[in-house]
């Protein structure tokens, strides 16, 4: 087991009418905010009218700013930042997925920085000031609502990029699964891979001896693979949301990768295809992630044995390690499909003109991945076996 350092300060709020709480809640940090959304979902459910009865309850002062789209703008970063300044905001509250929480991180990082915010998301700079951040959150996914981490797309330059700092952790985030219960059900799933993938890329690792992880990061994702199904025949199931919305929290909150290096391999290699194509991250994901398994397994035969057996269930001989992964993989793009996801680049007419030009951008002049290190032409292969 490596080294670890475990600091996570995000406040979870989690259940049944919690979201009328964040008046009080931010009361305590500042007096005027930006209420940061997407489009008009939080409207249709009752959740924009609920959020600002209890923040004019607080008196708490909020300008809005609404807009984000899936795989969250610069441009509209941009906006928000001159939006903060000018009105003089001192908090930030995103209501919404994860690409409200991370365009209202990348708008924290910028208010507080005299120069681009892309410095940050290009490898520039590193930030030691932010506003703080808080979340409401409606689609459980990116685990942004209490990880460090934000990923903003540069349309001007087609690249999608990410930033890792714990000075944009929320302070606290409300969950409630009821606002998941009128979710389309392709959001959802696209939703349970993201997380899903999330635990991949800290599960699948070189570093021997960290046991306890390792369970933890199997019995979460079989929570989340036993309670998928449900939500998809009930999109009304409270116990099975609130499972799925917790899980989606503690993939990505650092507890399920401590004491291991990581991977993150498939998330580079995704990040191409959404900044190119503009496709849902999870749908990405999907497609990637079994691919980045084939082509990795055999740098760590053991790892992916276990991966075999206790997580998908897979029963054979260890004579044949090959056999049993490969058939766990067969089984993981099987669930994939059994909630509606994308298997195959084709399966979304995505064709192989910019393979190349993806791979090369997904390492620049050196490589991704940390179970197995991936240079240009490996990542070209993953890009192929997704075919």
């Amino acid at each position: 087991m490596e080294n670890f350092v475990f600091h996570n300060y995000t406040k979870t709020i989690f259940g049944k009418g919690m979201e009328d709480t964040v008046g009080k809640e931010i009361k305590a940090y500042a007096d005027k905010v930006l209420l940061h959304y997407g489009g008009g979902s939080i409207k249709k459910s009752g959740l924009y009218d609920r959020v600002v009865k209890s923040l004019k309850a607080a008196d708490v002062e909020f300008v809005e700013l609404g807009g984000v789209q899936p795989n969250p703008r610069l441009k509209l970063v941009y906006e928000g930042i001159e939006l903060c300044k000018k009105e003089n905001i001192g908090f930030i509250l995103a209501v919404g997925g994860g690409s409200v929480i991370d365009s209202s991180k990348a708008i924290a990082l910028g208010v507080k920085y005299s120069g681009d915010v892309w410095d940050f998301y290009a490898g520039k700079a590193q930030a030691t000031e932010a506003l703080p951040v808080a979340t409401v959150l409606t689609i459980p996914a990116a685990g942004s609502e209490s990880s460090p981490s934000s990923v903003i797309t540069n349309d001007d330059i087609k690249i999608k990029s990410g930033y890792t700092s714990n000075i944009t952790r929320p302070v606290f985030s409300i969950l409630n699964p009821e606002y998941c219960f009128t979710l389309p059900k392709n959001q959802a799933a696209n939703g349970i891979c993201d997380m899903m993938v999330h635990i991949f890329e800290r599960y699948f690792t070189n570093t021997e001896n960290a046991d306890l992880t390792d369970r933890l990061c199997e019995a979460t994702l079989k929570s989340i693979m036993y309670n998928a199904p449900k939500i998809m025949k009930n999109m009304s199931d409270y116990d099975a949301w609130a499972e799925i919305m917790w899980a989606s929290s503690v993939a990505h909150n650092d507890i399920l990768g401590v004491g291991r290096k990581q991977d993150w391999a498939s998330h580079a290699i995704e990040h191409e295809i959404s900044a190119i194509y503009d496709i849902a991250h999870g749908a990405g994901l999907a497609i990637i992630s079994p691919a980045w398994m084939k082509y990795a397994y055999k740098d760590n035969v053991p790892m992916f044995t276990q991966f075999a057996r206790n997580v998908m269930g897979v029963e054979g001989s260890f004579k044949h390690p090959d056999e049993l992964i490969l058939t766990a993989i067969s089984r993981l793009e099987s669930f994939y499909k059994s909630i509606g996801l994308p298997t195959r680049l084709s399966d979304l007419d995505i064709g192989e003109e910019n393979i190349e030009l993806m791979a090369e951008k997904c390492v620049g002049d050196g490589c991704c991945g940390g179970l197995k290190k991936l240079y240009k032409q490996d990542v070209v292969e993953i890009y192929k076996l997704a075919k």
